[in-house]
């Protein structure tokens, strides 16, 4: 009988440990030989973006999905810079670059691109890292945009 082992003249049972689990999830599974490939991150998107090397719409998706980190003040709500063509909100690909923008105790909340798409008032656009190399700037246009491309890709 499995899980333990009789032997004769013995009347006593002796427990074998149960088998090992293989690595890699249940019975029968190998462990994959290599990894999968992480998505890119917002700031690696971006580069590729400014370059050529990335699409419009996989900026997007990767965009939609990435944090996304916006300074605040005192109030709920992004802040808008008022002194451009069009009113823009200064947002971020990570703390380091919010922190070089607006210094090392500012004030911040971090959210996804899908709810800056979402969130972000009409007539308004927003720029990406301001004082990076790879600065991009995305006017009410192009915001605009990006929401008809998130609702088609959502309903069709």
């Amino acid at each position: 009988m499995y899980g333990y082992d009789q032997t004769a003249g013995q009347q006593q049972q002796q427990y074998a440990p149960p088998p090992q689990q293989p690595m890699g999830g249940g019975y029968g599974q190998q462990p994959p030989l290599y990894p999968e490939p992480s998505p890119p991150s917002l700031a690696d998107a971006v580069r590729a973006f400014t370059t050529g090397q990335m699409s419009a719409e996989d900026f997007q998706q990767i965009f939609a999905t990435s944090k996304v980190y916006c300074p605040r003040g005192d109030n709920p709500g992004f802040l808008a810079l008022h002194n451009t063509q069009q009113p823009v909100i200064p947002m971020f690909t990570g703390l380091k670059e919010l922190r070089r923008y607006a210094g090392k105790e500012s004030k911040y909340f971090v959210i996804t691109g899908a709810e800056v798409i979402d969130l972000l008032p009409t007539g308004y656009g927003f720029v990406l890292d301001m004082e990076g190399e790879h600065r991009m700037v995305f006017d009410a246009k192009a915001v605009e945009q990006m929401v008809d491309f998130a609702m088609r890709r959502m309903y069709g």
